[in-house]
């Protein structure tokens, strides 16, 4: 049993390092326990797996580029707002 099944539910600690992990900010030395951790606890693999989805949805959505003409409606929106200032 993990120590997340045992305490009931993760703390923001162990979720901050599912994140770092998913980012590759964590140092050569914690990938391994991090690692070993998601396959001995069903709530970290869990959340792992759920952040994985929303970034790869967030990766689709963002591959999307808006209307020419909306960019431009905001670009010229923007200039006016610099003149007013």
């Amino acid at each position: 049993m993990s120590d997340c099944e045992k305490l009931g539910d993760c703390d923001e600690s162990r979720l901050q390092r599912i994140y770092e992990y998913l980012d590759g900010e964590l140092p050569a030395s914690d990938l391994e326990a991090v690692r070993a951790h998601l396959e001995s606890c069903p709530e970290c693999a869990s959340q792992h797996d759920l952040e994985c989805v929303i970034r790869s949805v967030v990766k689709r959505s963002c591959g999307e580029h808006a209307p020419s003409t909306l960019r431009d409606r905001i670009l010229a929106r923007l200039g006016a707002a610099e003149h007013h200032e």
